[in-house]
């Protein structure tokens, strides 16, 4: 059962494709932690070394951090770590937005449900959905039902069950959220948690241009800090975009409870686990969740 007042609006316009060029991860190498009765050994040592270093490496692109990423995010978007089980969820929230649904909560009001359907229908023609492609494109902008109702949320269920429906919705989130905003990461030089500050954000707020769109609380983060990739402190950077961000959810009462940010991104930046390393212990809308 969906909790709705624990699900956030998003995307106030229709999102845009981010072009970045990836310069690469900045590596911050980190202390050699002795400990009682370690061996000196310089080949020991080079190895510690090799393994730090490949562990420092490690971005949000790792399967492995990939799969942290969407529990994260399905923690704040649908009170659940079980990511798998989103495919099929569709309900109107109530936030202007029209039909909110699936894995990383395409919205028929905003274009990336649409585009996500023409995907489908370009891979499956005939599809289950493909008969509401017209009025996708009608809604488009709008909060309105119209053409969708009564039989779309028991079709969009249907198509769920789907396995090309489902790799639909990875390759749509995957495109216009998650890539970009690694891509975008990595070129300012951040590590893991940065690469998933930024993949939180534009999930929520798209990149329409608009004042409280991704680009935008970059932008606000750049006036107040410079990014490793620029020489300055990752630590001090991701700081100001957690305030950014916060900034930003705080223009729409949709957005007013930022725990998302301040009980679960910044916990994790305040203990210096810049790797998103698990064990995770964060809150959301106050309720507690791990990742061991």
């Amino acid at each position: 059962m969906h909790a709705p007042h624990k699900r956030t609006a998003r995307r106030s316009n229709r999102s845009v494709r981010i072009a970045v060029i990836a310069v690469g991860l900045t590596l911050t190498a980190l202390p050699v932690v002795a400990y009682a009765g370690a061996p000196t050994h310089p080949a020991v040592h080079r190895q510690t070394a090799v393994d730090r270093q490949a562990d420092a490496a490690t971005g949000l692109d790792d399967p492995a951090k990939k799969e942290i990423a969407m529990q994260l995010v399905s923690s704040a978007e649908n009170s659940s770590l079980n990511w798998k089980a989103q495919y099929k969820y569709i309900e109107d929230i109530g936030d202007g937005r029209g039909y909110t649904a699936g894995i990383i909560g395409f919205c028929s009001g905003t274009g990336d449900m649409l585009d996500l359907v023409e995907l489908y229908t370009q891979r499956k023609p005939g599809n289950v959905l493909a008969k509401y492609l017209p009025a996708l494109r009608k809604v488009d902008g709008t909060d309105s039902h119209s053409g969708l109702d009564p039989n779309f949320k028991k079709d969009w269920a249907t198509a769920a069950s789907d396995p090309a429906f489902k790799r639909a919705q990875n390759d749509e989130r995957d495109r216009v959220y998650f890539n970009p905003a690694v891509s975008q990461g990595k070129a300012d030089g951040i590590g893991t948690l940065g690469q998933f500050a930024y993949y939180d954000a534009i999930v929520m707020h798209g990149d329409g241009g608009d004042s409280t769109s991704f680009s935008s609380i970059r932008k606000r983060a750049l006036a107040k800090a410079k990014p490793p990739a620029k020489g300055g402190n990752e630590v001090t950077y991701l700081n100001a975009f957690l305030d950014a961000r916060v900034w930003a959810m705080k223009q729409e009462e949709a957005h007013s409870d930022t725990s998302r940010v301040d009980t679960a991104q910044r916990v994790f930046l305040k203990k210096g686990n810049l790797n998103l390393n698990p064990p995770l212990d964060w809150k959301v809308y106050g309720d507690s969740y791990h990742i061991g």
